[in-house]
């Protein structure tokens, strides 16, 4: 059996290992799910008509403020769920697991490679749930044609590659699960201060770099121009090049740390 081949084998074991993880304990995932759905019904019938008059500039109109948050909070999904690799590879790593499977004859990655699928696999049906509860209360996207919506779910696959490498490094670094998800918590704050529910453009000057150019916003404004037609601009290639240095530093990251791991 030629080494691509058995990566592949193990890799596929070890993915459906953590699937049907995630399928019989559902209630860390659903946690996790239930923070953006919540914030999604929160703005849109809360705050909707006060949100959506300070972004149009006129009258208040909660159908433009559904077309603008859905996008983000569909990002924001992928960073809540994606906190559920990180606790549990820390699982993993500290209760004895690994160990017993660097005694087995399998391929060295297959482990972290299974984590990372499975948990790309649960941000995309977190998404498209969440895009379920968008449509339900008014969301729309009738101008996007079938290669924008194809790149849409590209680029919301790409950054949930991206943020799960992360997510697995801090869950390999973590010394417990409790830690793991603690450190896990600012991809969840970082949607808060970007564009998500308001434009970059209406916070103060000196805060606006710090909202634009963090991960979340280019993602966002580029998934916004996919779905709405909106301007892109500089935000599509920003998006690619967060996620791929995203990527390298949390494989890089990940693999360090379960090589030197002594359990």
């Amino acid at each position: 059996m030629s080494a691509l081949t058995l990566a592949v084998r193990d890799s596929s074991t070890m993915l459906r290992r953590n699937l049907l993880h995630a399928w019989r304990y559902p209630s860390g995932t659903l946690n996790l799910l239930l923070t953006p759905i919540m914030m999604l019904l929160l703005f849109v019938y809360i705050f909707g008509d006060v949100m959506s008059a300070g972004i149009g500039g006129g009258g208040a109109d909660r159908a433009d403020y559904i077309a603008y948050i859905v996008p983000g909070l569909l990002l924001m999904t992928v960073g809540s769920t994606v906190i559920g690799a990180a606790v549990s590879v820390s699982v993993d790593m500290t209760q004895g697991l690994t160990a017993r499977f660097r005694t087995m004859a399998i391929h060295r990655g297959s482990l972290l490679v299974g984590h990372v699928v499975g948990g790309v696999l649960q941000s995309v049906m977190s998404v498209i749930l969440v895009g379920a509860v968008g449509v339900a209360i008014g969301f729309r996207s009738t101008d996007a044609t079938a290669l924008e919506w194809i790149a849409a779910l590209g680029l919301v696959t790409l950054f949930a590659l991206a943020l799960t490498w992360i997510a697995v490094g801090m869950g390999a670094a973590a010394p417990n699960p409790e830690a793991a998800g603690n450190m896990a918590m600012p991809l969840i704050l970082l949607p808060l201060i970007s564009s998500t529910f308001i434009p970059v453009g209406t916070m103060p000057g000196w805060f606006r770099p710090i909202a634009e150019y963090q991960p979340f916003t280019p993602a966002i404004e580029t998934l916004r121009g996919l779905l709405l037609g909106s301007e892109i601009g500089h935000n599509g290639w920003l998006a690619v090049a967060w996620c791929a240095g995203l990527i390298a530093l949390g494989h890089r990251w990940s693999t360090a740390r379960f090589d030197r791991d002594p359990e």
